[in-house]
C-alpha cells in the first residue's frame, strides 16, 4: 500500500504493474467501499498498470470533515487527482459513487485523460427515500436493504455477500450515508456533451441501483462512448463476473491507446 499527501491528507492507494505497456487506469469504489472491491482488477495489470484508491474516510485513508453533497465531490476528485498525478494514470474506472466521481474530475479538473470508464453509475444518481431514511435511522437495515437480490449482486456466492457486508459496516454509517447523500445530489446530465474523452460505459445485466438505461443515456450524449452489459451480474459486476468485466475494460483500453 501507497500513500499520497495532498489538502492537509494522506489517501491511500495499491498498485498493480506486471509489466503491462497500456494506460495506467486508477479505480474508483463506490459509496461504503474500498479499495478492495477492485482486487480482481489486478489481473489486468499485465496489460495496463492497475491503481486503486480508497477516497477520504474510506479503507486506509485519511477522512475529511465535509458536508454530503458538492463539497465531499470535490473533496474525493481531489483525491483521485492526486493519485492520478502520483501514478501517472491517464484512465479512470468509477463504479457507482466513483463514476461521479470520475466524471467530476473529468468536467472540473485539469488532469489530461485518454480514457473514462463508468461502470454501474449514472448522469444522475438519486437515492430511493426508504434507502435514505435506513442510512439515518438503521444501518443495519440499510445494508440488508442493498444485499437484496440484483442491487448489489444478481447470484453471489454467500461469502461475497459476507465480505460485503463486514465491508459497508468497517466502512461505517457515516461516512456511507455522506456517500448516498452525496451520490443523491449529484447531477450532471446537462454537462455529457463536455466529456471529450474516449468512454465506456458498462453495466451488470440485472443492475437495478444504476439500470441499463443510465448507460444507454451515456452511450446516447457522450459523443465517443461504448456501452457493455456483464450478463448475469447487478451492481458490482466487477465483484461478480471479474473475468466478463475485465475482458470488456480490457478491449476498450486496447482500442483508444492502439496507435
Amino acid at each position: 500500500m501507497k500513500r499520497v499527501t495532498h489538502h492537509d491528507r494522506d489517501t491511500a492507494y495499491r498498485v498493480s504493474d506486471r509489466g503491462g505497456d497500456g494506460p495506467t487506469t486508477c479505480f474508483v469504489h463506490g459509496s461504503g467501499g474500498s479499495k478492495d472491491v477492485w482486487k480482481a482488477q489486478n489481473r489486468l495489470s499485465d496489460r495496463f498498470p492497475v491503481v486503486a484508491l480508497d477516497l477520504s474516510g474510506h479503507g486506509d485513508s485519511d477522512d475529511v470533515p465535509t458536508a454530503a453533497g458538492p463539497e465531499t465531490l470535490d473533496a474525493y476528485a481531489d483525491d483521485v487527482v492526486a493519485v492520478a498525478a502520483e501514478t501517472e494514470a491517464t484512465v479512470l474506472c468509477g463504479n457507482s459513487l466513483g463514476g461521479a466521481v470520475a466524471l467530476w474530475v473529468a468536467l472540473e479538473r485539469d488532469l489530461s485523460l485518454d480514457g473514462l470508464v463508468l461502470a454501474g453509475t449514472g448522469a444522475k444518481l438519486a437515492v430511493t427515500e426508504p434507502l435514505l431514511d435506513a442510512l439515518a435511522t438503521d444501518f443495519d437495515r440499510a445494508v440488508e436493504f442493498l444485499h437484496e437480490a440484483d442491487r448489489l449482486f444478481h447470484d453471489p456466492p454467500s461469502e461475497y455477500l459476507e465480505l460485503s457486508r463486514a465491508g459497508m459496516h468497517g466502512c461505517g454509517r457515516a461516512v456511507t450515508e455522506r456517500d448516498f447523500r452525496t451520490c443523491h445530489a449529484f447531477d450532471v446530465r446537462d454537462r455529457l456533451d463536455e466529456i471529450g474523452v474516449p468512454s465506456l460505459a458498462v453495466v451488470g445485466e440485472y443492475d437495478s441501483l444504476t439500470p441499463p438505461q443510465y448507460h444507454e443515456y451515456f452511450a446516447d450524449r457522450i459523443a465517443d462512448c461504448e456501452r457493455a452489459t456483464v450478463e448475469d451480474a447487478a451492481h458490482l459486476a466487477m465483484l461478480e463476473r471479474p473475468a466478463a468485466f475485465n475482458a470488456a475494460i480490457a478491449d476498450f483500453l486496447g482500442r483508444t491507446s492502439a496507435p
